[in-house]
């Protein structure tokens, strides 16, 4: 029922009730008022005239106040009436509906989404309690999104500096090279190679909004070339520790050269930290896929990594310099490859990077 037609039926009955009440009074006053002589004189048939009894002044003050009750009782009862529809109104239609929307406001004023509305009425103080909840599920579902996208953002964030890390070592390798001879030849290239590299990856991550939509581009590599560049970047990211690089068969494959290298770095970069002596890093083919297998002589990977996997920020110590986002991106960037990320202990940690490739020779 409408807020209006509850008013008006409140109402209503109020002032029946009101009038049922006036009309009650109004009897049982002249009910009294006949109990008691009013004075005067009667006429009989006979035409003989008799006095009556004269009301004493007590009961003259209580006749006049009992003409007088019925009056007043005509004016209260009705504005009671009234005051009792208004009262009865309000508790069963706007006290529980308007506290609700109090009590939503205020916990939206904190930034506290977490309540719910409940449909109260069909009349329009419910249908306004709808509007809200709905409203509040908009900003609850606003906030959760606006909150994905900063979490989104921090993991890119994150992401970019973490693998724009290892690059730059090489870099500063290549450039120590460089001082010692300044014609070495194989350092230019690697320079040249790696600024264009970054120079790529800045371009793509400057362009996606997650870390799940980095752009896949193949290209034609010599598994011999990648042999080397593992050499080099094991030479540069692992200095100090024994490394052993198993080369592959030959031939070419498609790959991004891109993500291959990421993964690599990310993997020798993190045996290199946990490593006491050893490092050995594999590369084969097996059924189109290219496996890049890094082990190494530490420690191990803790058993609720290997439980759950890589994850955002799960660093595997505390270092300021170090993110924790290494194997996860590499975990990403392999599926991305149609692959995947292998972690096990067997004397120390192992971390086993698949790509899905096409061999061309």
């Amino acid at each position: 029922m409408s807020l209006r037609k509850s008013f008006f039926l409140l109402t209503l009955c109020g002032l029946l009730a009101a009038a049922a009440l006036a009309g009650l009074l109004w009897a049982g006053c002249l009910a009294i008022a006949a109990q008691y002589p009013s004075g005067g004189v009667m006429i009989g048939s006979s035409g003989i005239v008799t006095l009556l009894p004269e009301p004493t002044p007590e009961q003259r003050w209580l006749l006049e106040a009992l003409g007088i009750v019925p009056l007043a009782g005509g004016i209260l009862f009705p504005a009671a009436g009234l005051g009792l529809a208004g009262a009865l109104f309000y508790r069963w239609k706007l006290r529980e509906p308007i506290r609700l929307l109090l009590e939503g406001t205020r916990r939206i004023q904190a930034n506290d989404l977490d309540f719910t509305i409940p449909a109260v009425s069909a009349d329009e103080l419910g249908q306004t309690c709808a509007a809200f909840e709905a409203m509040r599920l908009e900003l609850l579902n606003t906030n959760r999104e606006l909150w994905r996208q900063a979490e989104e953002r921090k993991r890119l964030n994150a992401a970019f500096a973490h693998d724009l890390r290892n690059p730059i070592t090489v870099l500063k390798g290549s450039v120590r090279l460089l001082r010692q001879d300044p014609a070495d030849q194989q350092a230019l290239d690697r320079l040249e190679s790696y600024t264009t590299r970054i120079e790529q990856y800045v371009e793509a991550m400057s362009s996606i909004q997650r870390l799940e939509q980095m752009p896949l581009r193949t290209a034609g590599a010599a598994l011999d070339n990648l042999w080397a560049e593992l050499e080099e970047t094991a030479r540069l990211l692992a200095a100090g520790l024994d490394v052993t690089v198993s080369p592959p068969d030959g031939g070419t494959v498609q790959i991004d050269h891109g993500i291959f290298l990421t993964v690599a770095e990310n993997l020798v970069g993190n045996a290199a930290r946990f490593a006491q002596r050893r490092v050995e890093i594999t590369l084969a083919l097996e059924r189109g896929c290219l496996r890049l297998s890094v082990a190494d002589d530490g420690p191990g990977f803790p058993p609720a990594l290997l439980k759950s996997g890589p994850r955002p920020f799960g660093k595997l110590e505390e270092n300021a310099a170090h993110f924790g986002m290494g194997l996860y991106s590499s975990s990403l960037l392999c599926l991305k490859h149609g692959g995947s990320l292998r972690l096990e202990n067997r004397a120390g940690a192992v971390a086993t990077a698949s790509f899905q490739i096409k061999q061309e020779s």
